[in-house]
């Protein structure tokens, strides 16, 4: 072969490979420059700046993540959808996304508990292992697939108290005709146990217990109860929260919406949910003590469950939902592959992580 003609080879080569480069760059400025708007409504009120804050955390964080490219629009509940609307408004196509919790629309799917809270179930870390690692991200998006929306967890409250009552509870007994605000499975228990469970937004919960419409709130802990108030309507505090051990909210998205996204903006989301669901935990666990304080200084009765009244939540806790599985293949699926996570995780913490806290808890002074 001549000269020239390996040397026009060679230009030719290289104006290719240039070319490609160049396609190859403008693409990456052209996914850069991609501008996504979304909105997302929350289930929450401003007030609660940890739960609704979580909402607000993920959208500066993908913000941040994206240069700005993919804004979201955080609004709190009752602004664009109702508290308990979320779900279906992401379903519509009405708005792209929203902060919730699954427990709330279980009228729809019973099996959205499993997203959310268990009664006498994991903690917090427990449940993002089973979540990420055990499996249960996959068998939640095949549960909100029914909706057209994914989920993505994106906060943990920690454990919850037991609630707030307006007279002691000292048997089951006391429980009955109790008409109490409890959400998601663990009003369930309470109508199992002679309650009158009450499903009732954030914003109205302090209302109700001032002008006597209710007498007892089971809301989630220190800091969100102080915030709300509740400590001004009600003397005694109880612990623990064995109905919650750990609440865990998502990022819902719906399915068209996301999949429209360019994949370095998935990751965004998903990266932002990651840092979420470890901050709002942390900032609960350092504000909830520092409340707590304030709460018991304040007057307030602080108070532990009895024994038999936590055996009576525990069967009734069983006993629900073993009717839900009875009623619901997927939820006896899912219940069955969730207990034995549960039990797995309850034999090693009993072993190492449970066992040294309680030491610790009997020897310090």
């Amino acid at each position: 072969m001549k000269f020239s003609k390996v040397l026009g080879c060679a230009i030719t080569v290289l104006f290719v490979a240039a070319t490609l480069a160049s396609l190859s760059l403008a693409q990456d400025e052209t996914t850069a420059k991609v501008k996504v708007r979304w909105r997302m409504p929350t289930s929450f009120p401003t007030v609660l700046d940890n739960l609704h804050g979580g909402g607000v955390m993920l959208t500066e964080r993908v913000s941040a993540l994206t240069d700005g490219g993919f804004k979201i629009t955080p609004y709190a509940a009752g602004e664009l959808l109702p508290a308990f609307g979320v779900l279906e408004g992401i379903q519509t196509g009405s708005v792209e996304a929203g902060y919730s919790g699954g427990f709330y629309y279980l009228g729809k799917n019973p099996s959205l508990l499993f997203d959310t809270v268990v009664p006498f179930g994991m903690t917090p870390r427990q449940h993002y292992a089973w979540m990420m690692e055990g499996g249960g991200l996959e068998m939640m998006r095949e549960v909100y697939a029914e909706f057209n929306t994914i989920n993505i967890p994106c906060g943990n409250t920690g454990a919850q108290m037991g609630g707030w009552f307006r007279k002691p509870i000292d048997s089951v007994d006391d429980i009955k005709g109790l008409r109490i605000r409890a959400a998601g499975l663990t009003g369930a228990i309470y109508a199992d146990l002679g309650a009158v469970p009450q499903q009732i937004p954030p914003t109205d919960l302090y209302p109700a217990m001032e002008r006597g419409a209710l007498d007892a709130v089971e809301f989630v802990g220190p800091y969100d109860d102080e915030r709300l108030g509740f400590h001004k309507v009600a003397k005694y505090y109880y612990s623990p929260g064995v109905l919650e051990a750990g609440t865990s909210f998502s990022l819902m998205v719906n399915k068209d919406s996301y999949e429209a996204l360019p994949s370095s903006y998935q990751a965004a989301l998903q990266s932002a949910c990651a840092e979420v669901n470890s901050r709002t935990l942390a900032r609960y666990d350092d504000l909830n003590v520092k409340a707590l304080r304030r709460i018991v200084n304040g007057g307030v009765e602080l108070r532990a469950w009895n024994e038999d009244i936590m055996i009576a939540m525990k069967e009734s806790a069983d006993n629900v939902m073993g009717k839900m599985a009875e009623d619901s293949a997927q939820f006896a699926a899912i219940y069955k592959k969730w207990k034995d996570y549960r039990d797995s995780q309850l034999l090693w913490t009993s072993v190492n992580d449970t066992a040294a806290e309680n030491f610790l808890i009997r020897n310090t002074k």
